[in-house]
């Protein structure tokens, strides 16, 4: 019979960490295509304390975070973000991630501007672990390309 190290256990409970961390970001991004952005859903993916950082804005906290993405999500007809898998590094009960994120944006009808704009970004972010289990403290996306027009800042 073969004994098992005793780092396994320890490098299992890692992965774990590290897929559940992880999935956080693909939650995110599926959500914003495909969900009611609600703040039952925020308190899902974000601490209270949480900052997310999207070219155009910021916001701190939990509180109005479904609000703001909601107003962000309303310049366009629809919306697909496209994760990389993150890659994750855990220190205890923290952990930092990047992804690379494409998204593409759909123009609402009208308007002279091209029907999409597309942007590459390189997505980091933090989470920690929590009573309610791991959550996201920031997020944030830095742009490496667009192409097309953006909506217009009101």
């Amino acid at each position: 019979m073969t004994s098992i190290p005793s780092a396994v256990p320890a490098a299992a409970a890692g992965t774990v960490d590290a897929a559940v961390v992880a999935e956080l970001l693909g939650r995110y991004l599926i959500a914003l295509d495909d969900e009611e952005l609600d703040d039952a859903w925020a308190r899902s993916l974000f601490t209270e304390d949480a900052v997310v950082t999207f070219p155009m804005g910021r916001h701190a906290g939990c509180a109005g975070l479904a609000e703001w993405h909601r107003a962000s999500l309303a310049a366009f007809a629809r919306t697909q973000h496209l994760g990389s898998p993150p890659v994750v590094a855990l220190d205890g009960d923290r952990a930092v991630f990047r992804a690379n994120v494409l998204t593409t944006h759909v123009h609402h009808r009208g308007g002279d501007r091209p029907a999409l704009f597309r942007a590459g970004t390189l997505t980091r972010g933090a989470a920690r672990r929590t009573p309610a289990g791991w959550r996201m403290t920031e997020l944030s996306f830095h742009i490496l390309f667009t192409e097309g027009e953006p909506p217009s800042r009101t």
